[in-house]
């Protein structure tokens, strides 16, 4: 199996605090990894380490094989990278079209362009009906959709994607898996980071949970789930 993403030994720290230990994680090519763990144990930060926004002290991170530890986050957004950041961002002030029109990238190396405007639109159609309206006063689910249509739009090979179900109603958070998966199934290479254990288990190929920023568990979410791993035990959850 190729590997789409790579972190090996990786030590990261804000200031003096040391957040994560030794952390190596594979993302395998058109496969969905998902992390977990508890809150602090690390998940953002890693996803910070992969996008360049924290340089790690140690370790090595890789995309599609090519090093890229410690570059500028353009130099490994060019690399094919994009993140679905915890709370959406999206620029409230921007109309959605002009959201998605910013963030748009042609993928490099001659591969081919599977993400545009109209494509965005028929995997978002509400987006279309409101590519006009200022982002700022779209809801909830709507900010997230135009948060992984404006990701898409760059054209990525690697999709990292922060608590994307995060205060959304229930039925909002189904329609934002079904996409998730729909993009699995397209080939795309995701890590999905969530509290919702059993969202993850539902939709991920394989599993990393952090604690206190170090892998406790690693494996493919139908072997954890045959061995009746214990979440209680690392994730607070019953």
């Amino acid at each position: 199996m190729n590997d789409a993403l790579r972190l090996r030994d990786v030590d990261a720290f804000y200031a003096d605090s040391h957040v994560l230990h030794g952390v190596s994680l594979r993302l395998g090519e058109g496969r969905l990894l998902g992390l977990l763990g508890r809150n602090g144990a690390g998940k953002s930060t890693s996803m910070n380490v992969i996008v360049g926004l924290l340089p790690p002290r140690r370790g090595e991170v890789t995309v599609h094989g090519v090093a890229v530890t410690g570059r500028a986050p353009e130099v490994i957004a060019s690399r094919g990278v994009a993140l679905v950041p915890q709370g959406r961002r999206v620029f409230r002030s921007l109309t959605v079209r002009e959201n998605l029109v910013v963030a748009a990238r042609k993928p490099r190396g001659g591969l081919p362009e599977l993400w545009s405007l109209d494509r965005v639109y028929e995997v978002f159609p509400r987006l279309k009906e409101r590519e006009r309206q200022i982002s700022g006063s779209l809801s909830g689910g709507e900010q997230q959709m135009l948060a992984i249509a404006r990701a898409l739009m760059s054209n990525p090979r690697v999709l990292l994607m922060d608590e994307p179900s995060e205060g959304l109603a229930p039925q909002i958070v189904a329609e934002v898996m079904a996409t998730i998966r729909r993009l699995k199934e397209q080939g795309l290479s995701i890590v999905l980071v969530e509290q919702n254990a059993k969202l993850v288990f539902d939709v991920a190929d394989d599993i990393v949970i952090l604690n206190s920023g170090r892998v406790v568990v690693e494996g493919t979410a139908a072997e954890l789930t045959r061995s009746g791993i214990d979440l209680r035990q690392h994730l607070g959850v019953y």
